[in-house]
């Protein structure tokens, strides 16, 4: 009964901010929300049906009055595009565009390939005359630490430290703090988020989904939280003011399945132009430069690194090591089985999370990069080691195809004595530097962050209805 109530809560809150009426929501259209929104959380502990509809009603009403209440009074100017006259609210032409982003856990220096994608995006978007506020989640920044990175605002917000509810919990509040502030453009990233893509459009937001990949195909999730991830991908790719996919092969999915346009605007990197001299870290690990493999990713099933140590042991190559680079946000019996075999190998570093000048040097210094997962949206930490200038072995998956490696790089997803062959070969004919210098290039000319940036701003100007007619927002 308190998830029912709290669904009708969320539900009068959205109404009440989109309308901003002191008039009760007339009985046909209570009845109505109640009708659809108690069969989702059904009477509890033997209350009758008539019961938990009555409290239903009420905190519909209670949620509806007071963000009326709140919006009326307070009078929120959005962000950017409008600014405070007295108590009017006029538009300002040249206003930067304000954007808030949600989604992620945070950033900086925070892992995942979403909070990598945001770190690199958002200062570049910030630079171009957009305000932009990530909303992280409190338990990996810090409570109470909101403050400026690179030109970005950094709120933290409350979210519980359960896997299942984090998500989900964490983007209400923030939908709830958008509301407030009316930024011009709420941008959500991953389908999980998205779910609640309908509750910011009641709010009145305009909403932007970007679609970092399936995650219902992830291996940690059961089958109740594949169909929320499935339902999250459908509401917010259908009810979403653009979507954006992070690759090509993603957006035709999505355009297929949806029927609704998509924008292709993948993953970026940054090329160094100065090499990274320093070695203290790898010294740490007990790493020799280019005489060291390295995987660099989340622990979780899906990325396969037992594959990985298996394959490593098979292809005996003498002087070399493994360095794993990651961790788990939550532990589990895969990594219990991981640091148990790497335990077993002498030549197995697992570092734990690096990032910033360490991660640096294990990218400058490595001698090869291995990628075996079995999911992908597309993948940074490929995308970095290909711009360190290094030798890469990858799984065959679509997402990993899609970056276009020569043929010889692929090998198929838990295929160990196939990975094993390719390793030793590898390790024996290591990259030249014309070779590092024509990788370089090829990756500079589809995944350079400066034009991506330019492209998701353009994204958000064709949402605010700022593009001239006919000029659609394209993909790759």
């Amino acid at each position: 009964m308190i998830m029912s109530a709290t669904t009708c809560m969320l539900l009068g809150i959205a109404l009440g901010a989109r309308f901003k009426s002191f008039v009760l929501i007339p009985a046909s259209a209570n009845s109505l929300l109640i009708a659809l929104a108690a069969p989702l959380f059904p009477g509890g502990a033997g209350q009758p049906f008539a019961f938990v509809t009555a409290i239903n009603a009420i905190a519909l009403e209670i949620g509806y009055l007071c963000a009326a209440s709140f919006l009326v009074i307070a009078d929120y100017p959005p962000l950017g595009s409008r600014r405070r006259v007295g108590r009017t609210c006029v538009a300002v032409q040249t206003a930067p565009i304000s954007i808030m982003m949600v989604g992620l856990r945070g950033c900086p220096g925070v892992q995942g390939g979403i909070e990598r994608h945001v770190e690199n995006l958002a200062p570049l978007l910030a630079a171009r005359n957009c305000e932009v506020e990530v909303i992280a989640r409190a338990p990996y920044v810090g409570a109470g630490k909101a403050g400026y990175w690179r030109g970005v605002a950094v709120t933290p917000l409350w979210a519980p430290r359960r896997r299942n509810f984090e998500t989900i919990v964490h983007t209400a509040v923030a939908i709830l703090y958008a509301a407030a502030r009316r930024p011009d453009i709420l941008h959500i990233h991953a389908i999980g988020p998205s779910i609640l893509t309908p509750l910011a459009r009641l709010f009145g937001l305009r909403v932007v989904v970007t679609h970092h990949g399936f995650d219902y195909e992830r291996a940690k999730w059961k089958k109740p939280e594949k169909l929320v991830l499935k339902l999250g991908e459908y509401l917010g790719m259908r009810f979403s003011s653009a979507r954006i996919a992070v690759s090509a092969p993603i957006a035709r999915t999505v355009e297929r399945r949806f029927r609704t346009p998509t924008t292709a605007i993948p993953n970026g990197v940054t090329i160094e132009a100065k090499e990274v001299s320093s070695t203290s870290a790898i010294e740490a690990f007990d790493l020799t430069p280019k005489r060291f493999i390295l995987s660099v990713g989340r622990l979780v099933p899906e990325k396969r690194h037992i594959d990985l140590i298996s394959a490593f042991e098979k292809a005996a190559a003498p002087g070399w090591k493994l360095a794993i680079v990651g961790a788990s946000d939550y532990p589990g019996a895969y990594l219990d089985d991981l640091k148990d075999l790497a335990r077993k190998s002498p030549n197995v570093v697992m570092t734990g999370f690096q990032s910033g000048t360490a991660l640096a040097e294990l990218y400058a210094h490595a001698g090869l990069f291995v990628l075996p997962s079995s999911h992908e949206g597309l993948s940074i930490a490929l995308l970095e080691g290909m711009a360190a200038g290094l030798p890469v072995l990858a799984s065959d998956i679509t997402a990993n195809r899609d970056v276009q490696l020569p043929e010889e790089c692929y090998f198929p997803v838990g295929n160990v004595d196939r990975l094993a062959a390719m390793i030793a070969l590898a390790v024996r004919n290591p990259f030249s530097d014309a070779d590092r210098r024509a990788q370089q290039a090829r990756l500079s000319e589809r995944y350079d962050w400066a034009p991506i940036a330019e492209r998701t701003l353009k994204v958000y100007r064709q949402v605010m209805g700022d593009t001239l007619a006919g000029d659609a927002v394209g993909g790759v």
